[in-house]
């Protein structure tokens, strides 16, 4: 049977079911069972065995060069300043930005050096990284179709340029369910600033609104309206849930709509997250020496805090982590940019990695680094040197660790300027498709029907990319 028409029917049962037990007891008995442990994993089979039970997704929003991270290019050096050779470039097409200036190669002004046995090039301003690299396998490859950075996000995020589409994330609280009754499927954190970031990248698109990022803050409010109004205790709150939710299943009884039932489970779940967020939320209980390890501090915003929550994530059963580090649009002085960036990410990226690891959990959680693009091998707007990259579309460089993922391995092969991609090449879909493989996913057979047809994340395309599984 294919995963689509079981999904549909679990959910039908799923519902059902929920509707009569809540229509006996109530919100009460219902908190009670579930506080005390039951699950709601959904009742799924997968396609064949997962390696991963899980996926932090490392998102570096903004498009980091790859001629500065882990692609180096030492023929850009020796054709500095030189136009751009149309056998490179062979009439491809260049933003708005760039297409009005005369391209001029730019080339990086930093160190590389080989990390680890494995001998990863990376750039050494990722001295902690570098210490982990064994465990890492970058592609060099990758490359997508967007050239803006909207559509390229939603791209990635969702398998289409197009908006409206379910997230990564939403595609996997779909497929498998939580392993925690008490936490949301898919969570999502969001430090520094930057490109804007838009809801919809982590929105259940036509998919049950059950499955949508949530979104964890790390100041004030965990999440938006969790807390008790001034004047409400949780007791009268949830007393008031449940005589909301008694409405909504009278309405759910009438007319039958998916959306009401899970109303009743965003209530719900709400409820229970007053008592299960903030003690997830509060790094204060961890280790000095955690803390100093990740250069996490409790209270602030910060990416280092958000990798380390990832980690407590986890631990806790949480699906789908995503986390979004802005700041990686260098249209001008991606030289200094990156000296300042990469020490930001460099540091907690190592911790998370070493960290999951000490504790069991990285042959199960997949970690992915990157983001929406690459960058381009010529200067943008010839501006000396204070000269940025623009968009790049057709490489770019990723790395993903644990869950089913070979350490140790760089994949694919991008020419002697970074311009195009000339071995392995990984699309976008492929990438999606390897990601919902190490979690025992079929990607041709996870789908949704929705206005007469089948859709799936990587639509028609994708191929899983075996060279890079365990």
């Amino acid at each position: 049977m294919r995963l689509s028409h079981v999904n549909n029917a679990l959910e039908q049962q799923i519902a059902r079911r929920q509707f009569l037990t809540q229509s006996a007891g109530g919100l009460g008995a219902i908190a009670l069972s579930q506080l005390a442990g039951k699950s709601n994993a959904a009742e799924i089979p997968s396609h064949f065995p997962a390696r991963a039970k899980r996926v932090i997704y490392l998102f570096m929003s903004g498009g980091p060069s790859q001629m500065e991270t882990f692609d180096p290019k030492p023929k850009l050096r020796e054709l500095h300043g030189q136009p751009l050779p149309e056998s490179i470039r062979k009439g491809q097409r260049l933003t708005s930005m760039t297409s009005g200036y005369d391209p001029r190669i730019a080339q990086s002004e930093h160190k590389f050096a080989r990390m680890g046995q494995c001998g990863h090039e990376m750039n050494v301003l990722f001295k902690n990284l570098g210490k982990v690299a064994d465990d890492l396998s970058v592609v060099r490859s990758m490359h997508t179709d967007p050239i803006n950075h909207d559509p390229a996000v939603t791209f990635i995020q969702t398998g289409s340029g197009v908006e409206g589409r379910p997230s990564l994330g939403s595609w996997l609280s779909y497929g498998l369910g939580s392993e925690n009754s008490e936490l949301p499927g898919f969570v999502v954190l969001v430090s520094s600033g930057g490109q804007p970031l838009l809801s919809r990248y982590w929105h259940n698109g036509f998919l049950p609104s059950r499955h949508q990022g949530v979104q964890f803050q790390t100041q004030g409010d965990p999440v938006l309206f969790l807390s008790d109004p001034n004047g409400i205790d949780r007791t009268n709150r949830g007393r008031l849930i449940e005589q909301m939710n008694q409405l909504n299943r009278l309405r759910h009884k009438q007319v039958q709509d998916p959306e009401i039932e899970a109303r009743i489970d965003a209530f719900e779940m709400a409820y229970r997250m007053q008592a299960s967020v903030p003690e997830l939320m509060d790094l204060s209980s961890e280790s000095k020496a955690t803390l100093d390890m990740y250069g996490a501090q409790p209270g602030r915003a910060s990416f280092a805090n958000n990798c380390l929550l990832a980690r407590r994530l986890a631990e806790r059963g949480v699906r789908f982590i995503q986390l979004y580090e802005r700041g990686w649009d260098h249209h001008g002085a991606v030289n200094s940019a990156m000296r300042a960036k990469i020490p930001q990410v460099d540091q907690p990226c190592a911790a998370l990695i070493k960290d999951l690891k000490q504790r069991g959990l990285l042959e199960d959680t997949l970690v992915i680094w990157g983001g929406e693009f690459g960058r381009t091998s010529y200067s943008q707007h010839n501006r000396g040197a204070e000269y940025g990259r623009d968009h790049h579309p057709r490489c770019f460089s990723m790395w993903m660790a644990g869950g089913g993922i070979k350490p140790g391995i760089n994949y694919g092969r991008t020419d002697e300027l970074g311009y195009n991609v000339i071995e392995n090449g990984v699309h976008v879909h492929d990438l999606q498709a390897t990601i919902l493989h190490c979690l025992g996913i079929n990607h041709e057979q996870l789908t949704y029907r929705f206005k007469g047809r089948d859709f799936r994340l990587t639509d028609v395309h994708g191929q899983v990319v075996k060279n890079l599984l365990v």
